[in-house]
């Protein structure tokens, strides 16, 4: 496997456990929203005995990823900006595509608004509007976000300028293991039935 590869093996690795967390982490917002007792769901109280921390702790473990790997994302797309500005012609068909998908809504920064807005939402008395929250970051990550990165990852496949991928990535050993500490974290706070996968060992 070369360098490419394995930049491009880690982005899709990222993508797969934001939309994991994403998911888990709506459907639990909306879930307790509606006054579904979720919290219990989660089964063994934590060290305090609280299954309402317990599902704190979770929520704070999804959203201290979110907000760390999208905006991971967000910086990935303004150096693709920069570097399309820089290497390729005003001309050029691909520059033009991946300009325009660039400039598509569904943006990280955007998604991570939503996020922050449902959040805010959960200080609220139990609801449809702290439901309407949480169900607002899950569509909208479930199709604004993941319809522009199907369409930015579709069209960055033909490219394979190492230099560029480097830069693009901004991927190395310390983000790595960032990457799957956190993730693992988030795993670690999971109630029954999360389909989060299996974490990779943050080691």
């Amino acid at each position: 496997m070369n360098e490419v590869q394995l930049i491009r093996q880690q982005l899709a690795l990222e993508r797969q456990h934001v939309g994991a967390v994403a998911k888990a982490c709506a459907a639990l917002g909306a879930a307790d929203a509606a006054g579904n007792k979720a919290c219990a769901a989660l089964g063994t109280p934590d060290a305090a005995g609280s299954p309402v921390e317990a599902f704190a702790q979770f929520r704070r473990a999804c959203v201290d990823y979110l907000a760390c790997v999208l905006a991971w994302f967000e910086e990935r797309d303004q150096r693709l900006a920069e570097l399309l500005q820089a290497r390729s012609p005003v001309a050029d068909p691909a520059r033009h595509a991946l300009e325009e998908a660039l400039a598509r809504r569904g943006r990280s920064r955007e998604t991570l608004a939503k996020l922050e807005a449902a959040c805010a939402a959960s200080t609220a008395p139990a609801g449809s509007a702290r439901q309407q929250a949480w169900r607002e970051f899950g569509d909208y990550f479930d199709t604004a976000w993941s319809a522009r990165r199907d369409a930015i990852d579709a069209l960055l496949g033909a490219h394979s300028r190492v230099s560029d991928w480097r830069t693009l990535g901004g991927i190395d050993a310390d983000s790595i293991l960032e990457e799957r500490r956190r993730y693992a974290r988030v795993h670690a706070q999971a109630p029954p039935g999360a389909a989060l996968g299996t974490p990779a060992n943050p080691d």
